[in-house]
């Protein structure tokens, strides 16, 4: 019998699913989700320095999780706070370094210990910035936030919401030979149905199912841009959430994930792909017009931290104080990077790699062309005739 939305819904079953979760269907949309994340996971080895897309990817994956709870910060504030101390950001981009934070503590845990109830309320902890543990008191009700119409209320009792966490952590350990992508679906409905927490389960639901598929082996690092998904079908997503719950429709519910994995696999994909492809780009622009500032650590570093300061080149031995600022200016002088200073913060501004980065789109306009250094163009020439 299906729950009623005002009442506790204590008796959520446990898992497996009472139901076949691995349909013909299923299956069948499994192939070219497992094909397109095998490809991402290729795409990544593109990047031989993986701080590149550790310190872009994640991020923009932060501000639509965000976004999906109606917490807004823009890209320019948050990879600027990005280079900056927490007291330098204001309280909606401090919420974006914490989850952000979460996955990268979470990723961390995974070298330890396999995913568990322990991890669950860790990184939900580190996203709210404050000691969090499972719901002790009941009240806790999901409303629609235009109407105020309660649609689902969660179960309530702390022993009750520990076994079903329990019975979570069972399933998704479990050696069964269920395929990882349609694991990951179940387990994420079933997370935001237990609900486990007074605050902050979407989001710690989110950055779950990139702890899973990087445990499960089938990302090296955590790439799959899920939310920018989630964000653009929100209506459908949780309509498929509602579905499950009160209709039991398993099988719709997986086909949607499946298909967010697939899109998303594609899309990061192409992203990677660009990013490279400026990154050479880049170089090229670099040997011609500033050749004695070129090093291939620099390259890095700037794709790195597309908002970039002269402490970042410091702090990985690249240089010291003053030559770190002449190799930025230069870097400025020849358009790669733009100087900005916001309030006594002084950044160097990767812009067209920060417009590549949050465009839906896969290209970049090529840097400006420039006059060549005549002498050193005939001497070059000169090489050239005589050889």
């Amino acid at each position: 019998m299906p729950p009623k939305p005002h009442k506790p819904y204590n008796g959520l079953p446990d898992l497996p699913p009472p139901i076949d979760i691995e349909t013909k269907a299923i299956l069948k949309r499994c192939v070219p989700a497992r094909a397109a994340i095998a490809e991402l996971r290729l795409a990544g080895e593109l990047i031989p320095d993986q701080s590149v897309l550790i310190n872009t990817i994640p991020l923009l994956e932060t501000k639509d999780s965000l976004k999906i709870e109606n917490i807004i910060t823009t890209n320019d504030a948050l990879f600027r706070a990005a280079s900056l101390p927490d007291d330098h950001s204001d309280s909606n981009t401090k919420e974006a370094k914490l989850y952000r934070s979460a996955l990268y503590s979470g990723l961390q845990s995974l070298k330890q210990r396999p995913l568990t109830t322990r991890t669950v309320i860790e990184v939900c902890s580190t996203i709210k910035g404050v000691d969090m543990d499972v719901r002790k008191t009941p009240g806790t009700a999901l409303q629609n936030k235009e109407t105020g119409e309660i649609i689902y209320t969660p179960p309530e009792g702390e022993h009750l919401l520990r076994e079903k966490l329990k019975n979570w952590e069972t399933f998704l350990n479990d050696d069964n030979d269920i395929d990882p992508l349609v694991r990951m679906a179940v387990l994420h409905y079933q997370f935001e149905a237990i609900h486990p927490f007074i605050d902050g389960n979407g989001r710690t639901g989110r950055v779950l199912n990139l702890l899973y598929l990087t445990q499960a082996g089938l990302l090296d690092i955590p790439t799959l841009y899920l939310s920018r998904y989630i964000l653009k079908t929100k209506a459908d997503y949780f309509s498929q959430l509602a579905n499950v719950t009160y209709k039991a429709e398993w099988e719709a519910w997986i086909i949607y994930m499946l298909g967010a994995v697939e899109t998303t696999a594609n899309w990061t994909n192409q992203r990677i792909r660009a990013i490279r492809s400026l990154m050479d780009h880049t170089t090229e622009h670099i040997k011609t017009h500033a050749p004695k500032v070129y090093s291939h650590e620099l390259i890095e570093i700037v794709f790195a931290h597309p908002y970039i300061r002269i402490s970042h080149l410091i702090n990985q031995g690249i240089a010291k104080r003053v030559a770190a600022s002449r190799y930025l200016k230069q870097l400025a002088t020849i358009g790669v990077l733009e100087e900005e200073k916001v309030g006594r913060d002084k950044f160097f501004v990767h812009k067209k790699y920060m417009a590549l980065l949050v465009s839906d789109e896969h290209t970049f306009e090529p840097y400006p062309k420039l006059a060549t250094n005549k002498p050193a163009a005939k001497k070059k020439q000169k090489r050239q005739n005589k050889s």
